[in-house]
């Protein structure tokens, strides 16, 4: 069963080498690793090329934004499974993949996403412990959503319920994943290790006004899938859920 792991990349040359070293020590073998590189101005590509492999394969030319080479990647992928990993993150263990692909040993697995660590920079040190834990139904319109670098998904479910749509420039993962789950009402399985290290600074995060943008398209996000939600209820859930991600930073020291 061949697993397709993505990343798009843009100006990465000072962290993807840690991302491609990662992939490689996979345990899991039948993979294959897809670079979409939108022209970068940097020595990404030739970083690239100096960790080949024939398991990897890169593809470089203009793109309209993480997203969109994104969908490039869910294009060229041959994998019967796909799942994505950021220029700037890594695989937690060496087994990521083999978990990956014993939950899709289920035929009637559609989809498994695991736990995440935010990361210092230098990868020293965890700030914030993203655990999913099981997807019940609703679950999005409480602001809950599983880490979208452990997500992955089965052809089948991607030819039926489609891409990542473009109009969404902060939160197309979050509305990737909750037309997954709640409109196309696909069997999950939660994988409960952390599965990826995550360096801070996404773009989400990098300022409040992204964060209050990225939430008011999920508010859209949940009104396109025909998601009721309470206002209230939803920043409540979140906000507690976030509170809860930093005291377990805090206890996994």
């Amino acid at each position: 069963m061949k697993i397709s792991v993505i990343t798009a990349a843009f100006n990465s040359a000072t962290t993807i080498s840690d991302t491609l070293l990662s992939v490689a020590s996979q345990s899991y073998s039948d993979f294959e690793h897809i670079i979409v590189d939108g022209q970068s101005r940097d020595d990404t590509v030739e970083t690239v090329k100096a960790h080949w492999h024939s398991r990897l394969v890169i593809n470089s030319e203009p793109d309209e934004g993480i997203y969109d080479a994104m969908n490039k990647g869910l294009k060229i992928a041959q994998g019967e499974i796909m799942g994505f990993l950021n220029a700037d993150d890594l695989f937690a263990d060496s087994e990521v993949l083999a978990r990956v692909s014993k939950a899709f040993k289920d035929p009637d697995v559609d989809v498994c996403f695991g736990d995440l660590v935010y990361v210092t920079q230098d990868m020293c040190r965890v700030v914030r412990f993203w655990k999913s834990g099981p997807y019940k139904r609703g679950s999005f319109t409480r602001g809950w959503s599983p880490a979208h670098p452990t997500f992955y998904i089965r052809r089948s479910a991607l030819e039926r319920l489609g891409f990542f749509d473009l109009n969404y420039t902060l939160a197309a993962d979050t509305e990737f994943m909750m037309r997954y789950l709640e409109t196309g009402s696909l069997r999950c399985l939660y994988i409960p290790h952390i599965q990826v290290r995550m360096r801070v600074g996404g773009a989400t995060n990098r300022s409040f006004k992204n964060i209050l943008r990225q939430n008011c398209e999920i508010f859209n996000a949940l009104k396109k899938n025909a998601l009721a939600y309470h206002l209230v209820l939803f920043w409540f859930h979140k906000i507690v859920n976030r509170i809860g991600q930093r005291f377990a930073a805090m206890r996994s020291k």
